[in-house]
């Protein structure tokens, strides 16, 4: 059994970290230790990302600079790169990157064990069994991929061409995954994938079990009972919500009323150059059908600004759109023109100062809606699940979130109060906020 070490970067998202999980998992697996700082590691994988450009830079910087403080120490650390970039640009990298010893598709990651045994020259008769579900969680709360790839190919989106087309995972494995996580102590179950409203409509026909994500998410809360387990989901499309689905979130107890719905825009003209569909009036139907049907739902969205072609008419309309509905979180990205899409051949492509400004005036306008809903929580009581504790010039104090809070996300929740533990659910009096976190203290049961 080798006992080399492992030092684990991850770039990007929620589902590359649940990916840098399950290759720590098999590696730990197979006799390797993990470390935390790079002169200590035998070998650093980069778990990389490679949504947006600006995302690439940073993977191959994070990767350049690896691997000068490599080349500075004593040890002969070996650089392997995992994920996305390798995924999008595999064939040039090795000319390109000579610093790294094996690049990993997001594809070929079960084989990580062989791999890194390659790169360090372990030797073994026998491969480890690699595990159907495992995973190495140690915070409150685990992201679970319920599907990965994407079958959409919106006009500015490189997803489908880096993960592949849709695929769902099985509700077998899904809820086995849940089952052993909580388990092991992790109170929140936050459920992702590239477009987690068409869960299951790859399955062919006889599949017993769940059929769509309502379905699912019903068979999830079922399978945590009786322990007192948050349900989360991200990453619905508008086209996906659904009465049955929208009826499980509302009526399921466990699954919160928290919908994340990127919208990217609301102009009917620029959602077809996206490639996607919809309307300002149908996007406010539905948002007027979510308030109405599931009471206090907090809403996530995505707003996509200097798409090309987009008018200072229809930049302003979304301003407008998003300030009527008054979300409680949205997420601004400007345009960027991604290698290999549709969207980077167009005409009209919007002039980087204009697309900064229309960028700069949609970020003013989410913090104000964000602030403002944030600071409508102080007074109430509500639970809290305790994520860490940090050190402040005060002294110790509790970090967490509440249920209308995804982690990493949107905030968090502040008490000075050291006498708990991660994981621990706390009931909390907010009594105030800066930005979007809230200061609480412990309502003493």
């Amino acid at each position: 059994m080798p006992h080399a070490s492992i030092l684990y970067v991850t770039l990007g998202c929620a589902k590359n970290e649940v990916d840098t999980d399950r290759m720590r998992s098999l590696l730990n697996g197979a006799g390797y230790n993990e470390v935390f700082e790079a002169d200590q590691a035998d070998a650093v994988i980069i778990n990389t990302c490679s949504f947006l450009a600006s995302a690439t830079s940073e993977s191959i910087e994070t990767t350049l600079a690896l691997a000068e403080e490599v080349a500075e120490g004593v040890r002969d650390t070996r650089i392997v790169m995992c994920g996305c970039v390798p995924s999008r640009y595999g064939a040039d990298l090795p000319e390109e990157l000579p610093e790294v010893a094996a690049f990993v598709r997001a594809d070929e990651e079960d084989g990580i064990v062989s791999v890194m045994d390659g790169v360090l020259g372990v030797e073994r008769d026998v491969l480890p069994h690699v595990p159907r579900i495992k995973r190495t969680v140690e915070s409150a709360v685990a992201y679970v991929k319920i599907s990965d790839g994407c079958d959409r190919f919106c006009s500015f989106c490189a997803i489908p061409y880096i993960r592949g087309r849709y695929h769902s995972r099985s509700a077998e494995d899904i809820i086995a995954e849940v089952r052993e996580l909580v388990a092991g102590g992790v109170r929140e179950i936050v459920l992702i994938g590239q477009d987690t409203g068409i869960w299951g409509t790859d399955f062919t026909e006889g599949v017993e079990g769940p059929a769509n994500l309502a379905q699912l998410m019903v068979a999830v809360s079922e399978a945590v009972r009786p322990a007192n387990v948050w349900i989360r989901v991200l990453y619905l499309q508008p086209e996906g919500m659904t009465d049955e689905l929208i009826a499980a979130i509302r009526d399921t107890p466990e699954v919160l009323p928290y919908i994340d719905i990127p919208v990217q825009h609301c102009n009917a003209r620029i959602l077809k150059a996206m490639h996607r569909s919809g309307s300002e009036e149908e996007l406010t139907r539905l948002f007027a059908k979510l308030r109405a049907e599931i009471p206090g739902m907090v809403i996530r969205t995505t707003s996509l600004v200097g798409f090309p072609s987009e008018t200072d008419d229809e930049a302003k309309q979304m301003l407008a759109f998003m300030d009527r509905e008054g979300f409680d979180y949205t997420s601004v990205f400007p345009y960027s023109p991604e290698e290999g899409t549709r969207a980077a051949a167009m005409d009209g492509q919007v002039d980087e100062d204009v697309k900064l400004e229309r960028t700069q005036a949609a970020m003013d306008l989410a913090e104000s809606l964000g602030f403002a809903a944030t600071a409508a929580h102080v007074g109430e009581v509500a639970e809290v699940i305790v994520d860490g504790v940090e050190e402040t010039d005060e002294g110790l104090e509790l970090i967490g979130h509440a249920w209308f809070q995804a982690p990493d996300s949107d905030g968090a929740v502040h008490l000075d109060a050291t006498d708990a533990a991660v994981g621990d659910i706390l009931q909390v009096r907010f009594t105030d906020s800066f930005c979007y976190e809230l200061i609480g203290e412990v309502v003493e049961e």
